[in-house]
């Protein structure tokens, strides 16, 4: 162990193994030393060449949104960034910089939200939506809510930047997504760029199975063509399963936000790319952002 980190969330240790010791050796290790240190669980991660071992702090303290606000409009350049349509705050990555999602960069567009319940997923997806509502203005952004469950995205009910009022019902849902879809290849006709449609979706996987085929197809024209008609998408599931959401994610989604997921090929699905250990994360708000090939 040669050096380390402290997160709001996890204890890092920097490893340097020796030369001839495989990744795949150390892997094995990983319960062995959670038992070891108490922990609940110990996840080997490897950015830009560090190796580390990442085990949950006992003393974990939550991300405050109000805190990150106050950071963020103490920056100038920072403020005009998240004043600028279809930019959210996401949270603080692992060194304690402020997270910032651009849906305005051609990178992205679309962000697809996996996480088990309890994992923070709805409570991130609000945290989007409210930065977003608080720091731009109706006639820059417009907002799409679909929420089967009645209470995920509850609190915007009022906001001026819904393009209607939030969607429960599986019949209207269907009525809206035709809707949003006209509405796109109505913009790309005519070159429209504003307002930047935001759409969001909680419990994508309950509205897939409840809607059927038609819903999938929508929201596959939405998420191929949407970009160049200033329209995102960003989904939240609990069950990111090949069989659930696979046609619709595989190569749709440029940026996933991965909590805590069942297991490894749950994680492989949510995140487009193995390996990246979010079966073990400690899965009450903490993430991996996974963009360009990159993990954070």
């Amino acid at each position: 162990v040669w050096g380390g980190r402290l997160t709001p969330r996890t204890v890092q240790f920097h490893l340097a193994p020796a030369a001839n010791t495989k990744l795949s050796k150390l892997e094995t290790l990983t319960e062995e030393i959670a038992l070891a240190l108490g922990a609940s669980s110990a996840r080997l991660t490897r950015v830009n060449g560090t190796l580390s071992l990442e085990v949950p702090r006992h003393d974990s303290r939550f991300v405050s949104l109000d805190e990150l606000e106050a950071r963020i409009q103490s920056d100038a350049q920072l403020r005009r960034i998240v004043a600028s349509a279809g930019t959210a705050i996401l949270g603080l990555d692992s060194d304690g910089v402020p997270l910032l999602l651009r849906l305005s960069s051609p990178d992205v567009a679309h962000c697809l939200i996996a996480g088990t319940t309890g994992s923070g997923k709805t409570e991130l997806a609000r945290t989007i939506i409210a930065s977003l509502v608080r720091h731009q203005k109706p006639r820059d952004l417009q907002l799409a809510l679909f929420d089967p469950k009645l209470h995920g995205f509850a609190p915007f009910q009022h906001v001026p930047h819904l393009l209607f009022p939030i969607v429960a019902d599986p019949d209207h849902t269907l009525v809206k997504m035709r809707y949003l879809v006209a509405e796109m290849e109505r913009r790309s006709q005519l070159l429209i760029e504003r307002p930047r449609i935001v759409i969001a979706i909680d419990e994508l996987t309950d509205l897939l199975q409840v809607c059927g085929n038609e819903l999938e197809l929508l929201l596959l024209r939405l998420v191929q063509r949407g970009r160049s008609a200033r329209i995102s998408l960003i989904a939240c599931t609990q069950k990111p399963t090949a069989r659930a959401v696979g046609s619709l994610v595989k190569a749709n989604f440029p940026v996933r936000i991965v909590g805590r997921v069942a297991s490894t090929d749950d994680a492989r699905v949510a995140a487009g790319i193995g390996g990246t250990g979010a079966e073990k994360l400690a899965g009450r708000g903490d993430f991996l952002l996974i963009a360009c090939g990159q993990v954070i």
